[in-house]
C-alpha cells in the first residue's frame, strides 16, 4: 500500500488505518495487542482511538483503549516510532459526565484531554489530534435536521483552535483534525486558521459506507478544494455489510453472538440499529454476491478505491477480521457495479445517517 499525505500536513499514512474502538470492551488487552501486531507487520501505520473508547461508551472503560495501546508501546520498543498515532478529544458530553461535565469544550478541557491521552499512551506526543464531535449543535450522530434552538455553544471555533495552537506549539501535537463535522465547520476551521495563523485542520473523520453516504452532500466539494482529508469510519456499517445480520436480523436467538449490534441496546437504538439500514445492507449484500464477493470485499472496496476517501478506518474483533479486511485491498470494483450500487442508493438513499 503506497502512503497517502494528509491534507496539507506531514503526515503521511497507508490507506488503511487500524480503528480500536473494540479494544477493552469487545477485545481484552491480550488480543488487542496480537492484533496492533499483526496489523504492524502486515504494514498498516496507522492507528485511530479516543479519549472516551471503549465502545460502548461506559465510565469504567473511559480511557481503556488509549491504556491498552500504551501498554502494548512499552512492550514494544520502536514499534512508536513506526505509527502514526490519531486520538481524539471529546466534544460536550452528550450524556457521558464521565467523559465532560461541561455541556461547552473549553480550552482548558482541551488541554486537560490532551495530557490525559498522552499519559494513557505512554508517549510524547500525538501525530493527529482530532475534535470528536463539534462542540456546537450539529446534524449528526442520526440527528437529520440543524436546528437553531438547540445550539448551546460555549467556546467559539477560535478559542478551540488557540488551544490546540498551543498543544501543537508545545511539541504534544503534530496536527489537527476534525470528526462528525459539516461543510460549515470545516471551512470556519479553515478559515480561522488561515486568518490567524493558526495550526490548520488536516483531516476529517465521518462516517463513510454503502448505507451512509452523507459525505458526497456537500462535504466532499468542501475538502477538495480546502485540501483537507477523509478518514472513513464504519465502513462496514457496524457489521451490517459483512452479512452476518441478513438471516438472522440484529436480534434473537440467532443473532451472531458477540457482534455489536446484537450484544448492546445502546448501538441498536443507533443509526445502524434502524430496520431500513438493515434492509439496505441486504440488498448490497446480496449484489455483493451476485458478482463473485464477499458482502465484506464490496463495501470495503467501495471505500478502498473512492477518490474522496484518504484513509479507511476499519474495526475489528479478531485477527480473522483483520487479515478479511486486509486481503480485501486490490478489489476493484466494474462499473455495472457501481451503477448498481448506485442504483440502490437512488431507491434506499442513506438510512444509517
Amino acid at each position: 500500500m503506497q502512503k497517502i499525505q494528509l491534507g496539507t500536513s506531514d503526515l503521511h499514512v497507508t490507506p488503511i488505518c487500524l480503528g480500536t474502538m473494540t479494544f477493552g470492551e469487545q477485545v481484552n488487552e491480550a488480543d488487542s495487542h496480537a492484533i496492533l501486531s499483526r496489523s504492524l507487520e502486515r504494514g498498516v501505520n496507522f492507528i485511530d482511538t479516543a479519549e472516551m473508547y471503549s465502545v460502548p461508551a461506559k465510565a469504567e472503560t473511559c480511557g481503556s483503549t488509549e491504556t491498552i495501546i500504551g501498554n502494548w508501546f512499552a512492550k514494544n520498543p520502536g514499534a512508536r516510532q513506526k505509527l502514526v498515532v490519531a486520538t481524539k478529544v471529546a466534544g460536550p458530553s452528550r450524556g457521558m459526565p464521565w467523559v465532560r461535565e461541561n455541556k461547552g469544550m473549553s480550552a482548558a478541557d482541551i488541554v486537560a484531554s490532551c495530557e490525559g491521552s498522552l499519559r494513557r499512551l505512554q508517549t510524547d506526543v500525538i501525530d493527529l489530534y482530532q475534535i470528536h464531535w463539534p462542540e456546537r449543535h450539529v446534524p449528526a450522530f442520526g440527528t437529520l435536521y440543524y436546528d437553531p434552538a438547540k445550539e448551546t455553544s460555549a467556546t467559539p471555533i477560535h478559542e478551540q483552535l488557540e488551544a490546540l495552537a498551543g498543544l501543537v506549539k508545545a511539541g504534544k501535537v503534530r496536527h489537527i483534525g476534525l470528526s462528525n463535522e459539516t461543510p460549515y465547520g470545516v471551512h470556519e476551521f479553515v478559515r480561522l486558521a488561515e486568518q490567524h495563523g493558526l495550526p490548520r485542520v488536516a483531516t476529517v473523520q465521518n462516517p463513510y459506507c454503502l448505507i451512509n453516504r452523507t459525505w458526497e452532500n456537500g462535504l466532499d466539494e468542501t475538502c477538495h478544494r480546502l485540501n483537507v482529508s477523509l478518514l472513513a469510519y464504519s465502513p462496514l456499517g457496524f457489521g451490517l455489510l459483512t452479512g452476518k445480520y441478513d438471516e438472522s436480523g440484529i436480534t434473537g436467538p440467532s443473532a451472531p453472538k458477540g457482534a455489536r449490534i446484537a450484544s448492546y441496546e445502546s448501538v441498536r437504538k443507533q443509526r445502524w440499529g434502524r430496520p431500513e439500514a438493515l434492509a439496505a445492507s441486504r440488498r448490497y449484500n446480496q449484489l455483493a454476491r451476485d458478482n463473485g464477493m464477499t458482502p465484506t470485499q464490496m463495501a470495503l472496496a467501495f471505500c478502498y478505491t473512492k477518490w474522496q476517501v484518504a484513509s479507511t478506518i476499519i474495526g475489528v474483533t479478531s485477527l480473522a477480521q483483520l487479515d478479511e479486511d486486509l486481503a480485501a485491498w486490490g478489489t476493484t470494483l466494474t462499473p455495472e457495479v457501481l451503477q448498481a450500487i448506485d442504483a440502490i442508493r437512488w431507491e434506499l438513499r442513506d438510512p444509517a445517517l
